[in-house]
């Protein structure tokens, strides 16, 4: 089969190689991927900055989805044909997360990921696609959607009427707008693009924000909720936006940080002390969660926002896109 690997780290040194195929063992499903999507972390695992010393060579990608092609002995959950996407996660079915079931992530060195062919899999590390969902749409769910999905249902507790702050227009972003809407609740998104604010107004935002035009975007937060502040911001810039975002934010409201894109400092401690605010790092989510998600998102009928696909061949470029950060949504490769 075919497959992308890294040797050793470096964008520079990903490669398309030649593996064996893969076949399942016992409790084992062999998945023949369609398609996958790229998240910021792999990115910087490429760049030597996410895991600086992995096994190696390793298959980059922890999200994907394809078919079942075969199934090993004692398998239950599938079947042949079965349409599924691999678990972030591996290990990760339901309860708390802990250091061992963190080190069962596809993608960066512990697990190889999904940029290749075909992928076996223990069958409790897969998840059911939803029906109406094409691969290339599903592909974009298994970390982007789950974290937006759990920092506002399992840990925010989202309901509606609401108001959520969402911060730029990447994957997690998006889904997380898209998803506090399915719930009921306001939505007010940043971007320093106009355009890509037009495309958050399109699924729903009620007031955007160009944080370029309006770099004190934390006090028009203030202004638009009547300096009340907002229930629950999704910070994924993390030191770089911070500071703002805990300022945008109601007394007792959460923060819930999911990424670290934008570089720079300032928390303030004591304003964290005085509002009472609950600041909680988010770290994807189990197989669980992903079911629930699935579920309301067929029901639903949402579809991703997918900015651009690209061919197997081209993962180069693709990787190339989102270091450029000029993508809206999720980024998917299109592998057969």
């Amino acid at each position: 089969m075919k497959s992308y690997e890294y040797a050793r780290l470096g964008l520079e040194n990903l490669a398309l190689v030649e593996r064996p195929e893969p076949l399942p063992g016992p409790g084992e499903a062999q998945v023949r991927f369609h398609a996958a999507s790229l998240n910021f972390r792999d990115l910087l695992f490429g760049q030597g900055s996410y895991n600086p010393n992995p096994r190696l060579p390793a298959i980059p990608g922890s999200d994907g989805a394809g078919e079942v092609t075969a199934v090993g002995e004692g398998v239950t959950r599938w079947k042949v044909g079965d349409r599924v996407c691999p678990a972030f996660m591996q290990d990760w079915v339901d309860g708390p997360l802990t250091p061992a079931l963190q080190r069962s992530a596809l993608g960066a060195g512990d697990r190889d990921g999904v940029l290749r062919e075909f992928g076996v899999f223990p069958e409790q590390g897969l998840s059911p696609i939803p029906e109406h969902l094409s691969f290339e749409e599903a592909a974009t769910l298994p970390c982007a959607a789950l974290t937006a999905w759990n920092a506002l249902v399992e840990i925010g507790g989202i309901k509606a009427g609401d108001t959520i702050l969402t911060l730029g227009t990447g994957g997690v972003s998006l889904f997380a707008l898209q998803l506090a809407k399915l719930h009921g609740a306001r939505v007010i998104a940043t971007s320093g693009s106009d355009a890509k604010l037009e495309t958050a107004r399109a699924l729903g935002a009620d007031a955007t924000i160009n944080y370029v035009a309006t770099p004190d975007w934390d006090k028009e937060v203030l202004r638009l909720t009547g300096k009340r502040g907002v229930d629950h911001v999704v910070e994924v810039g993390g030191a770089g936006t911070l500071a703002r975002s805990l300022n945008a934010t109601r007394m007792g409201g959460l923060v819930t940080v999911i990424g670290v894109l934008a570089q720079g400092g300032g928390l303030d401690p004591v304003k964290i002390l005085m509002k009472g605010l609950r600041l909680q790092g988010v770290f994807v989510g189990s197989r669980r969660m992903f079911e629930d998600m699935s579920r309301a998102i067929a029901l639903a009928r949402l579809k991703p926002v997918i900015d651009r696909t690209f061919a197997f061949a081209e993962v180069p470029g693709a990787l190339a896109r989102m270091k450029s950060g000029a993508h809206t949504g999720k980024i998917v490769i299109r592998m057969v």
